[in-house]
């Protein structure tokens, strides 16, 4: 039966990217192909930095603010102008009766971003060209190196729909959440420490998302979501992931995955039309 639900999500995918794409009109089609304006300064200056052939991971992070919990890094990465304009974008769509692929099991609302077109000229490059070369120096014992595919979705926090996330790890060797905004109140990201230690062991720390700002982190480091009280916030989330290492040993079971062919996309295994039977989408 798990078999046939997962071989089924593959196919599903395809056929809501098919309707989408044939029916939807984008409110801002420009903003689908990667700009370097879309950027801050500060942010392509860390880009810049690490494509360097003398970069260093101790100077990296001077470029940036540590965070409180373990390898926990945050930064400014968008305008205000392009966050703007990507909300604009996934609210004209979620206006729409087109349908809709929720992110994972755990956000009710939200829009898988691939299904929406993003994938080949913003989210692909996105990870190639701007963050790999960031991770390949702060996250090279988790496959940052060779972050080979992704999986990139909107999550959305409103009062009366989802307020909060439970404690969790991600199925990515890498995250990255950043807050494109609305306006909003608490909603604090919270990390506790790697999911093989107790809970009863861990001491946890927050983090104050703060528009525009992105948050680096292993995807396997336990963190939540505290609720918001006023308002509505939406967060770009990307799990990055490295083919090399989780056709190891899978993030989310540990233990060697069994792969079955799919179509569509699949959980960063070998291809990403293969997906792991043994790890939830």
């Amino acid at each position: 039966m798990e078999v046939n639900r997962r071989k089924m999500l593959g196919q599903q995918y395809v056929d809501r990217r098919r309707e989408i794409s044939t029916n939807y009109n984008p409110l801002h089609p420009h903003i689908y192909q990667l700009q370097d304006s879309y950027f801050v300064k500060e942010f392509l200056d860390i880009v810049n930095y690490a494509k360097s052939k003398t970069a260093s991971s101790e100077e990296l992070v001077k470029m940036m603010s540590i965070e409180n919990a373990e390898r926990v890094f945050s930064f400014q990465i968008f305008t205000k102008t392009f966050c703007k304009e990507f909300m604009e974008e996934i609210t004209c769509f979620e206006s729409t009766n087109l349908p809709k692929g929720r992110p994972n099991t755990m956000n009710n609302y939200g829009v898988l971003l691939n299904e929406l077109g993003f994938d080949e000229k913003f989210m692909t490059p996105l990870r190639i060209n701007y963050l790999r070369p960031i991770t390949r120096l702060l996250f090279p014992d988790w496959g940052g190196d060779n972050l080979d595919s992704h999986k990139a979705f909107i999550v959305k926090y409103k009062i009366g729909e989802d307020l909060a996330l439970n404690y969790h790890y991600d199925n990515a060797e890498v995250t990255i959440n950043v807050s494109l905004g609305k306006e909003f109140t608490e909603g604090s990201l919270f990390f506790g420490d790697m999911k093989w230690v107790p809970v009863d062991e861990t001491t946890c720390t927050e983090y104050q998302h703060k528009p525009t700002c992105a948050i680096l982190h292993r995807g396997q480091h336990m963190h939540g979501a505290l609720p918001i009280t006023h308002g509505e916030r939406y967060n770009l989330i990307i799990w990055m992931r490295s083919s090399e290492t989780r056709n190891k040993m899978c993030p989310m079971c540990d233990m060697k995955p069994t792969l079955v062919k799919t179509v569509g996309y699949g959980d960063g295994f070998t291809k990403q039309s293969d997906v792991s039977l043994c790890s939830p989408l």
